[in-house]
């Protein structure tokens, strides 16, 4: 069970880091400014997704990374939300 929790929280980071790879890779071709955003927001998410595998696999009794978590899932989110309001077209 701890193998399976392993590969899902990794996949999960690796996700993330390609999504924003990705949207980073979209914005320098097409300078579209609401790429750049989703890109920092999955700069955000990802974040969240390591310190998430690092809270519950390598450290999970000494350390309590939930409020680290929350804040950059709150920034990350914050990111898009600025996006989605005041750059609308």
């Amino acid at each position: 069970m701890e193998t399976f929790r392993f590969i899902t929280f990794l996949l999960a980071a690796l996700t993330s880091l390609s999504c924003m790879l990705l949207l980073f890779r979209g914005y320098t071709r097409s300078g579209l400014r609401l790429l750049l955003w989703s890109a920092l927001c999955f700069i955000f998410l990802s974040v969240n997704n390591v310190l998430l595998f690092i809270d519950t696999i390598v450290f999970p009794t000494a350390v309590d990374l939930r409020p680290f978590r929350l804040t950059m899932a709150l920034a990350g989110i914050a990111c898009l939300l600025y996006a989605f309001i005041w750059e609308a077209e």
